[in-house]
């Protein structure tokens, strides 16, 4: 029984197979309609979410299948002091696969040490986010035509943000890929990622200005300045409108530049932006789909 825990938890050669059954899905939706007959996801969302939560379910139900869950700990018996670990073991004897976002870092592999069906991590704290790793790399793949040979931008909260985290150890297997970390100081990525990428010879660059490396970058990857990770709402106010990516700076770009976001965007992209060929950010999220009804039948070894 596998798990995904971690981009990492998959080879490069485990996601090329990956990706080319979320193709294949893009291609002949009606091939895998009824491929989870009869099973069932579990959402076990301790804090809010709606493009993952609302992504795993449309992926479950595209397939056949169905879904229970929870959106938010309130609504469960975690609000009674119920332990991870006692939710999965119920939860287990419910469902055949489950998804899980915790605000606690290691959270979701606490879940997969005690459960007896598959788990994928939807988001730990600042730690890790694979499925939307897995959903950037679908989209960079199926955009750009390979993993490799760019540079690649992001841009924002740096410190906090797990999909930037992910993403970073997730890139780094592949060649050629040379990063541009910018954000303001307060931001900055963690060391142990610049100790990482020095350990691997992998080129980067910290920078402040957004404007100042438009023109060298194939991806930009932006993100928001994230208020529930701050401890004051002075930091939070003071940094959100940090950066804010308009038609001006679009300007500045690479005619084939793409624009990915997480998303949700609060104002770090204009909505200028959105009729710009190379904003990609919503592209992104029909990928998510796709790579996640890949991951669910992967996981249940149903392909």
């Amino acid at each position: 029984m596998r798990h995904l825990m971690s981009p990492l938890d998959f080879t490069t050669q485990e996601l090329d197979r990956l990706f080319d059954l979320a193709g294949d899905i893009e291609r002949n939706k009606a091939k895998y309609a009824h491929a989870c007959d009869g099973r069932i996801l579990a959402t076990c969302f301790y804090e809010p979410s709606t493009r993952t939560r609302l992504s795993f379910e449309s992926a479950m139900t595209r397939l056949g299948g169905s879904v229970i869950g929870f959106s938010d700990a309130g609504s469960s018996s975690a609000a009674k002091g119920e332990s991870v670990s006692d939710t999965i073991r119920v939860i287990s004897c419910y469902a055949d696969i489950c998804a899980m976002r915790h605000p606690k870092e290691g959270a979701p592999m606490v879940a997969m040490e005690h459960s007896l069906i598959p788990v994928i991590n939807a988001g730990d704290g600042g730690h890790q986010h694979p499925t939307q790793t897995l959903t950037d790399l679908l989209t960079i793949r199926s955009l750009k035509g390979a993993l490799g040979g760019f540079t690649i931008g992001l841009c924002g909260d740096l410190k906090f943000g797990r999909t930037v985290h992910s993403l970073i150890h997730a890139l780094v297997r592949y060649t050629d890929i040379r990063f541009v970390f910018i954000s303001p100081e307060e931001l900055r990525v963690p060391d142990y990622i610049t100790e990482m990428l020095k350990g691997k010879n992998i080129p980067y660059e910290e920078v402040t200005s957004l404007e100042d490396v438009m023109p060298s970058l194939d991806l930009l990857y932006m993100t928001r300045v994230q208020k529930e990770r701050f401890f004051n709402e002075e930091d939070y106010i003071r940094l959100k409108d940090f950066y804010i990516l308009d038609t001006a700076k679009m300007e500045l770009a690479k005619p084939d530049m793409l624009v990915l976001h997480p998303l949700p965007r609060v104002n770090e992209i204009s909505v200028e932006v959105d009729k710009d060929p190379r904003a990609a950010y919503f592209k992104q999220v029909q990928y998510g789909v796709y790579v996640r009804m890949a991951l669910i039948l992967t996981l249940l070894e149903l392909a």
